[in-house]
């Protein structure tokens, strides 16, 4: 480790770690996307989950391994700049920022958006900077009250799908309430069919699917504040998977259980619809708070992660010195007051195309996601090879199926990126991805970063 980076403080204790990771991933992606997506594909949209969920593992796993060789902060970024060569280790991390950055503008976006659900007069724009500026503030204090923060978002979110999915398992095999006379499994296969849109339907909502669980590889950010990483790292990563297929393929099976597909609004939230059909009182303001506290949770792990991967570009030589100091609290204030500043802009497109702003960021951001996925599978296989010649130590902790389910899982992401194109609100993501990615290219041999510090 080198020595900036001992200044980061070891504050993240296990709790934290692991409601952390889970939280960045059950965002409004499920709470709200999954109502359009249950539209395109039927029931089989568990099918989308699973298959995502499967490429999920094997990425967590070799993350996990990768992480117990050397847990630092901007795990992705040293990763593939000591495996795959200094540009890909300058290209991860400021693409990593990036998508953070635009993610918390989507956000920001959805904070506004619900609101309003309340409050139907007020302008788009404000919640987002009232939102940011709290979030900011916190950010600046030390690394455990995030944590804290976190960890009581991630609670409200883990509580009401819990509450769902038991609720619903007592409807479907007791038969009460009003869902009763028509809730039963036999909901999944009698409407069209398990698969009313064919395979087709599983592929288009691949998009959303692995935009739902973009957020779980935020463990690696978490490494180098974390307590007894050696330990506390693999049981996270070995964790949160199974945790996060069973909330969302257990929640989608219980409200597709309870109520025909066909009859859930793409425009409504299901946990909205199911939870006031159940006689909850105030079934969807509870929701609303649900979906802005997600909204604020991944924002402020925007905050956070975009934070460290600039103190961590700048400990390496690949971005601007004044990044790489920690405040007297050990927090990278430096890296805070910019991407702060930079997600902004998210609030000034509010104010600007209040109507496209969402869709236009969260296409962008998905991009990000999928290469930062891809260049931990790839640099895992150079971790491997690395270890074959004696030039790095073998972890404990090992990611089963390589090299072959790397290669397996790198074809997959490209897949899910090459379906961007097939609608036009999401095409917008291919225009912008090469532009950023020239930028960068540029930038790296404009700059001409240093080789990293030893560790």
């Amino acid at each position: 480790m080198s020595q900036s980076e001992s200044h980061l403080s070891r504050n993240l204790r296990n709790r934290h770690i692991q409601l952390i990771a889970l939280g960045g991933t059950i965002g409004v992606g499920l709470f709200l996307g999954s109502a359009q997506a249950i539209h395109r594909a039927g029931p089989a949209l568990v099918l989308s989950y699973l298959v995502g969920g499967i490429a999920i593992f094997f990425i967590m796993r070799a993350l996990g391994e990768l992480l117990t060789y050397r847990p630092v902060a901007g795990s992705f970024a040293i990763y593939a700049d000591e495996f795959c060569g200094p540009f890909a280790g300058f290209v991860t991390g400021w693409s990593y920022w990036f998508m953070w950055v635009v993610t918390a503008m989507a956000e920001l976006t959805a904070i506004g958006i619900y609101v309003r659900f309340w409050i139907p007069g007020m302008p788009q724009w404000l919640p987002p900077l009232v939102a940011l500026v709290v979030l900011y503030g916190t950010n600046l204090l030390a690394v455990r009250v995030f944590g804290e923060l976190e960890f009581w978002f991630a609670l409200i979110k883990i509580v009401t799908i819990v509450a769902l999915i038991v609720v619903g398992l007592a409807v479907i095999f007791f038969h009460i309430g009003d869902f009763g006379p028509q809730a039963s499994f036999a909901n999944l296969w009698s409407h069209g069919g398990f698969l009313p849109f064919g395979m087709l339907g599983v592929l288009l909502t691949l998009q959303i699917v692995m935009f739902a669980y973009s957020g779980v590889e935020l463990i690696g950010v978490t490494a180098g504040e974390a307590e007894n990483p050696a330990v506390v790292l693999p049981r996270a990563t070995n964790g949160i998977i199974f945790r996060i297929l069973l909330f969302y393929i257990g929640a989608l099976v219980v409200i597709m259980a309870l109520v025909p597909w066909n009859q859930l609004s793409p425009d409504t939230s299901p946990f909205v619809f199911v939870f006031e059909k159940l006689r909850i009182p105030a079934a969807a303001s509870i929701i609303n708070i649900v979906v802005i506290t997600a909204a604020t949770s991944s924002c402020n792990s925007g905050l956070f992660s975009t934070g460290r991967m600039l103190y961590s570009l700048a400990c390496r030589g690949q971005g601007p010195r004044a990044f790489a100091s920690v405040s007297r609290r050990n927090v990278p204030a430096a890296g805070i007051h910019v991407s702060a500043a930079v997600m902004l802009i998210g609030v000034f497109l509010n104010y600007v195309v209040p109507k496209h702003v969402f869709i236009w960021v969260t296409s962008v951001s998905l991009v990000g996601t999928l290469w930062t996925w891809g260049i931990i599978m790839v640099a895992h296989l150079g971790y491997r090879r690395a270890v074959r010649e004696g030039r790095v130590a073998a972890a404990s902790f090992r990611m089963p199926g390589a090299p072959v389910v790397n290669w397996l899982v790198v074809a997959f992401l490209l897949f899910v990126t090459a379906m961007l194109w097939l609608r036009p609100d999401t095409r917008v993501a291919l225009y912008v991805a090469p532009v950023w990615f020239g930028l960068l290219a540029v930038g790296y041999y404009g700059a001409k970063p240093q080789p990293a510090r030893a560790a």
